[in-house]
């Protein structure tokens, strides 16, 4: 029977995040992002930035949390990245206060496809806003790329919608759009969704 968990990122996962990311990115996005990009992706570069991350976070309320797989051995699976609200959550234009120190940002929820339909990606977003209620933030916005069809139904499984802001990513002179989605942090662990991911 396996089980999971959610748990803070240790610098010791730098590695596996990275992978996670990696391969993620690479299904996810195939249709997405132009493939040259995604073979081009450099791991190791990638592990140092989780690492920077997990160990030198800009403040204490920008968190990496990590999904476990529990069976006869253990598997980190997926990860979420979050912290306040700041410059790269804004949209093109719009200006500097325009969504307070009061809202969280998520810059990365990915769960490895393999591991998917399993409850990570649930459990990974209702750690995140348990860390969010504490550190008084009421409110969180995402960026999802908007063909991905499943960031997208995901967060709307568990309130999330677009708040009118959009984007596009010049990712190698291809203009790639972009939604951010929002929604308000529920004050209690009973108010948030079960949906799964």
């Amino acid at each position: 029977m396996a089980a999971g968990y959610v748990r803070p990122a240790r610098p010791e996962d730098a590695g596996e995040i990275a992978r996670i990311q990696l391969a993620t990115w690479r299904v996810a996005y195939r249709r997405i992002l132009p493939r040259h990009v995604l073979d081009n992706l450099d791991e190791a570069y990638l592990a140092r930035r989780w690492d920077a991350a997990v160990q030198e976070p800009p403040s204490g309320a920008h968190r990496v949390l990590v999904a476990v797989e529990q069976a006869a051995q253990s598997y980190l699976v997926g990860f979420v990245a979050s912290g306040p609200a700041d410059a790269d959550a804004l949209a093109p234009e719009e200006p500097a206060e325009a969504l307070g120190p009061d809202v969280a940002a998520v810059t990365d929820l990915l769960v490895e496809p393999r591991w998917g339909r399993r409850g990570h990606g649930s459990r990974l977003l209702a750690a995140a806003v348990e860390h969010w209620r504490a550190d008084g933030l009421t409110r969180a916005v995402a960026w999802a790329f908007d063909a991905d069809a499943a960031t997208r139904k995901f967060l709307g499984s568990t309130g999330w919608e677009p708040d009118g802001a959009a984007r596009a990513l010049d990712v190698d002179d291809m203009l790639v759009p972009q939604i951010r989605l929002h929604v308000a942090i529920p004050e209690t662990a009973e108010e948030i969704s079960s949906a799964d991911r």
